[in-house]
């Protein structure tokens, strides 16, 4: 690998306000980022990104290598948690089990928000279906995580409250992190079909202020990682090596896949992180209301703890390099 690729990544804006999140705690500075205002970032990013999205889907179309493409990501979330479920009940009870593997068969869009300002700075176009990809990858590593909690360990599911099937669809696919983004990208598709002039009148919101706003963003994920670091002594080392090793492993498969589908370098690592990231967000959420057996600290510590910060700092260029070497006609 090209070390020249994880010093770019390490000296971007958005990855060093990371680490300044993380000094600030470590140094024991009273930085503190009032709650609603990661949340508003947040919520921005994800209309950003999906409208930006819609907009490059309508100009591509849905032929070519997009349906292959979003099917693929979504048998990933899919599989992934299956697998993931085998590795980890070796050494954990079958709730914990499923409620991390849930946690890695979905997706974290912060993760692929940074990877495509990472695309950026290598000069590497992408397509905005990757965005629809992304959106329709969180819900199915919901449900088969409580599928797994079900079938699995249901000779321990009388140690907590029954789980409702309805309230797990609802946050499966109405989460607020989906219902927007995916919101966002159908706006984006009507905008550009029906109302091309009015594009330019949202350029200046979606894309002028969006790497100040992933910048401050990121600044909070590390404050919010740090914080975390605790936990993970709770996790040991089994715990700890799965959340770097499972993300190395599904970053192979993603790129073999890619591989296959004959993906460009951009989308081949848009498509490779969203198969090695995890959710810290709607997962946990999800995990929270219906599999309360399950230990937070265990999957909230690992994939904001450990692997979330990998993947910015090490995980984006080394799975480039990792294309690169695969994808050899691409790269």
């Amino acid at each position: 690998m090209d070390p020249s690729l994880i010093l770019q990544n390490l000296v971007s804006p958005p990855v060093l306000f990371f680490f300044l999140g993380v000094t600030a705690v470590l140094v024991g500075s009273d930085l503190e980022i009032p709650a609603p205002i990661p949340k508003l970032f947040s919520l921005y990013l994800l209309l950003a990104i999906g409208f930006k999205g819609g907009l490059e889907l309508q100009h591509s179309g849905l032929g070519g290598q997009v349906l292959p493409t979003i099917a693929a990501a979504m048998a990933m979330s899919l599989l992934v948690p299956l697998y993931s479920y085998l590795v980890l009940k070796t050494r954990l009870d079958g709730f914990n089990a499923a409620a991390i593997a849930a946690t890695y068969g979905s997706i974290s869009a912060v993760t692929f928000i940074t990877a495509e300002s990472f695309l950026e700075t290598q000069n590497l176009s992408f397509d905005g279906f990757m965005v629809a990809a992304l959106a329709l990858m969180e819900s199915p590593a919901i449900i088969v995580g409580l599928l797994l909690v079900k079938l699995a360990a249901p000779s321990q599911q009388g140690a907590g409250p029954k789980m409702g099937w309805s309230s797990v669809l609802r946050e499966s696919f109405l989460n607020s992190s989906v219902f927007l983004l995916v919101g966002s990208l159908a706006i984006g598709l009507l905008v550009a079909a029906f109302s091309p002039a009015s594009i330019d009148k949202m350029l200046p919101f979606t894309d002028k202020l969006f790497y100040g706003a992933l910048s401050f963003f990121l600044l909070d994920m590390g404050i919010v990682a740090a914080q975390r670091i605790r936990d993970l002594r709770q996790a040991g080392a089994f715990l700890i090596g799965f959340s770097v090793l499972m993300p190395l492993f599904n970053a192979l498969v993603g790129t073999l896949i890619a591989r296959g589908l004959g993906l460009g370098p951009g989308n081949a690592l848009l498509f490779v992180v969203l198969c090695a990231s995890a959710s810290y967000i709607a997962v946990p959420a999800a995990m929270r209301m219906t599999v309360p057996q399950a230990n937070p600290s265990l999957y909230i510590s690992t994939a904001l703890g450990v692997t979330f910060p990998f993947n910015i700092i090490v995980g984006i260029p080394l799975y480039m390099a990792m294309i690169n070497a695969l994808l050899p006609a691409a790269g």
